[in-house]
């Protein structure tokens, strides 16, 4: 016997509310199952995924570089293995004042400052030239400094900036890092930032200009000597810059168990050794000449 109107629109209210049901306790099932997954499990995955990317690459050390760039943002990640125990990782980063330590080994950090504002702690940093330069002709960009996490096993920290130099904005910089076994740890450093039309222009002056024979570290085919061709424009530039901020985190690490009255020196020989294993990308100047302008710069930094 046909079913009439009213039964067919019950079955219909009937099957829409399983439907609903199911959807509902799926997706209580995956948000479970995210919130039992403990802190770092992703970052653990990424490890494991990349075990060969990082035994045979050509940056000579266990690192996995990764870059994109889309019509509006840049962004440059870096996956390493470093020789520092997860706890001296934990400890030495997850302190604004430390971050300073770090961002001014960059070549074009010429100062840099934590401070509370607010609820909150700001790394407030300024970039220049690749030369000696006065603060009133670089450019200041304010990271709000957040710790996401600190456990026993896993770190995240991120800076991030609404506003930067020439047209760009949103800055962020996040660390993330796991203990590994034999003393080790397994970090990643995100780089991104985005840029408006002043921003496009300003990018394309410097790498038809100073930059234009600069390139990054992907490599994107073989030229006709057979040499790798390696990746230039705007993808090249935030390579560069993820590059120079990951050895800047790996120098500082190398020097925290060094005498206080020798960290710095540590530091800054330690970055500029590690940059000169990659001059094709990094080389910008002698170790002397790069030596004295940091030591000038950290002096100028201590000053309030």
């Amino acid at each position: 016997m046909p079913m009439n109107f009213s039964q067919r629109c019950a079955d219909c209210l009937a099957g829409h509310l399983l439907r609903v049901t199911l959807g509902c306790a799926l997706l209580a099932f995956s948000l479970a199952s995210q919130a039992q997954s403990p802190p770092g499990a992703a970052l653990r995955g990424s490890y494991t995924a990349m075990g060969e990317q990082l035994r045979n690459n050509q940056f000579g050390r266990p690192l996995v570089m990764n870059s994109a760039e889309t019509p509006n943002d840049l962004k440059g990640d870096i996956y390493a293995v470093v020789d520092h125990p997860f706890p001296s990782v934990s400890a030495a980063l997850n302190d604004p004042g430390e971050w300073c330590d770090v961002m001014i080994l960059h070549i074009n950090t010429k100062y840099c400052r934590s401070s509370v504002k607010g609820a909150g702690a700001v790394v407030s940093v300024a970039v220049g030239k690749k030369f000696d330069q006065p603060l009133d002709q670089a450019y200041r960009v304010e990271f709000a400094w957040r710790p996401v996490t600190q456990a026993p096993d896993y770190l995240e920290i991120q800076l991030e900036a609404p506003t930067g130099p020439v047209g760009t904005s949103n800055y962020r910089i996040l660390l993330r890092a796991i203990p590994l076994d034999g003393g080790k740890s397994f970090i990643h450093l995100r780089y991104s930032y985005g840029y408006g039309f002043a921003g496009r222009m300003a990018m394309k002056a410097y790498l038809a200009t100073a930059g234009s024979d600069k390139v990054g570290f992907t490599v994107i085919g073989k030229g006709a000597d057979g040499k790798p061709q390696n990746i230039g424009g705007v993808r090249g530039l935030v390579e560069r810059n993820t590059m120079r901020y990951y050895l800047a985190i790996d120098a500082y690490l190398g020097a925290v168990s060094a005498p206080a009255a020798v960290q710095l020196d540590k530091r800054l020989n330690n970055w500029f050794a590690a940059t000169e294993r990659y001059p094709r990308q990094l080389h910008e100047m002698d170790q002397a000449r790069y030596i004295n302008m940091k030591h000038a710069e950290y002096k100028r930094q201590q000053t309030p």
